[in-house]
């Protein structure tokens, strides 16, 4: 088959494709509307991509005339088997979606009206831009708060629509960028829809709450109540879907690093329910995603409790560690430091031993990582260097190159020692010999006392 040169006029900028839905942007360039769509909505590009120019409210109007000129040359090149492109549907309008929400206010329409709705919301990013213009999200969002019992379809259609403002570059409709604004209503009306046995509901609940939660303002998510995180830890423990439960997770990640959500969700079970999931996981996302939680709820005693009483915790922690991502083995040492540094009982620390926790430790000093995953590392073996250190599974230089790290350090106080009172004998100060350790501290500078101390106390 012989090869035709297609019109450089006819090649969408951004794919160098024949362009089979042309529309022209404000800035007077023409891409094909799929390519288009996708850099400003999904992309969240708000700028024309050949001359940087802004392009306001994303209008998109479609060129006919080149269209047809396409459609032309395709038909004189079938010979060439050049296919002609079909002629695009048109895009939905915001007065057919205004016209679905108002049918859709009726009891007997409602189920049609949604499923019509989801369908539109799943073809292109364009048509969910056009729903939150039409307000589908105050109307939806309006249903799930009246309704005490809702459907799966429309759990479904909030939830899409709620993921439509992912790929937009608008502004979230406040009515849910501020769902805690309202007494907690909108987030009670999802939490009473996951106690339901339905599966898909439940999914779909939790999946618009991580959506929302990822946009609202943090200080918001402080007056969580206590049923939330109880249905949340069920549909954890229930283990829904895999989708569900890492929106579960996210959703948890973001709510307890506000207020007391973390003792909240403490107290709701999630550690033990965590521990369960990170013993089966075989998804490195979502242990990664455990070991963020369990880190941040280990920041409370309560969390730190919760993980050594379950018979497993320690040990799973250290073995994920090294095994699924970077993120994931600072999290897993900065867990068994928390441990290490408030509840270093004698029987926890060997305990950690028997585990391979100090092992494991001394190996992420021999990998590559962060600084601050090798330092709290460092610092928790330097801690428990006693009991640990003649245990047959860590190599004795280790520890002696520890005690060589000290006597630098303390090298290192002991020459500033001599400075400051060099410094002070300046001043007509009698010059105090350096075994005259309590009189110098009082005259040395306060960062030089601060060095010392927390060297005597490591030793």
């Amino acid at each position: 088959m012989e090869e035709v040169d297609i019109p450089y006029f006819f090649l969408c900028p951004i794919s160098l494709q024949l362009t089979k839905d042309p529309i022209t942007v404000p800035t007077g360039i023409t891409y094909d509307r799929e390519n288009i769509e996708k850099w400003l909505f999904s992309a969240k590009n708000g700028t024309c991509p050949v001359t940087k120019q802004a392009i306001p409210d994303c209008e998109l109007t479609p060129n006919h005339t080149l269209r047809q000129l396409i459609q032309s040359w395709c038909t004189l090149n079938t010979a060439h088997g050049i296919q002609r492109i079909p002629t695009p549907r048109p895009p939905i309008s915001e007065s057919q979606i205004a016209k679905l929400l108002h049918e859709a206010k009726s009891p007997d329409m409602r189920n049609k009206c949604l499923k019509r709705l989801r369908s539109i919301a799943t073809e292109n990013a364009a048509n969910r831009c056009c729903m939150e213009a039409a307000g589908a999200a105050d109307f939806l969002a309006t249903l799930v708060k009246n309704e005490t019992s809702a459907s799966s379809a429309l759990l479904d259609e909030t939830s899409s629509n709620c993921r439509s403002f992912e790929v937009t570059t608008r502004p979230l409709d406040e009515t849910l960028a501020n769902p805690i604004g309202d007494d907690g209503v909108f987030v009670d009306s999802l939490t009473r829809i996951m106690q339901s046995g339905n599966c898909d509901p439940r999914a779909y609940a939790v999946m618009l709450l991580k959506s929302m939660f990822q946009v609202v303002d943090i200080i918001q998510l402080s007056s969580l109540r206590m049923e939330f995180f109880v249905e949340v830890v069920c549909l954890l423990r229930d283990q829904v879907s895999r989708k569900a439960t890492k929106s579960a997770l996210k959703l948890l990640i973001r709510a307890c690093r506000m207020g007391q959500n973390h003792v909240k969700a403490v107290e709701a079970y999630v550690v033990p329910v965590l521990i369960d999931l990170l013993l089966d996981s075989c998804d490195k996302r979502q242990s990664e995603m455990i070991l963020i939680l369990l880190d941040v709820l280990c920041q409370c005693a309560e969390g730190r409790a919760e993980l050594l009483r379950h018979r497993a915790g320690i040990t799973i922690v250290s073995k994920r560690i090294l095994r699924a991502s970077e993120t994931a083995s600072e999290r897993g040492v900065g867990i068994l430091s928390s441990i290490s540094k408030f509840l270093a009982t004698p029987s926890i620390v060997q305990e950690m031993l028997q585990v391979g926790v100090a092992a494991k430790l001394c190996l992420v000093l021999q990998v590559e990582g962060t600084s601050k995953t090798r330092e709290k590392a460092k610092q928790t073996l330097k801690l428990h260097a006693r009991p640990w250190k003649n245990s047959p599974f860590i190599p004795a230089q280790f520890f002696l190159r520890i005690q060589h790290e000290k006597k630098i350090s303390f090298s290192f106080v002991k020459l500033h020692l001599n400075k400051t009172v060099k410094k002070m004998s300046c001043h007509n100060m009698v010059k105090r010999k350096e075994q005259d350790l309590p009189y110098v501290m009082l005259l040395m500078p306060f960062a030089v006392t601060n060095i010392l101390l927390s060297i005597v106390a490591k030793m």
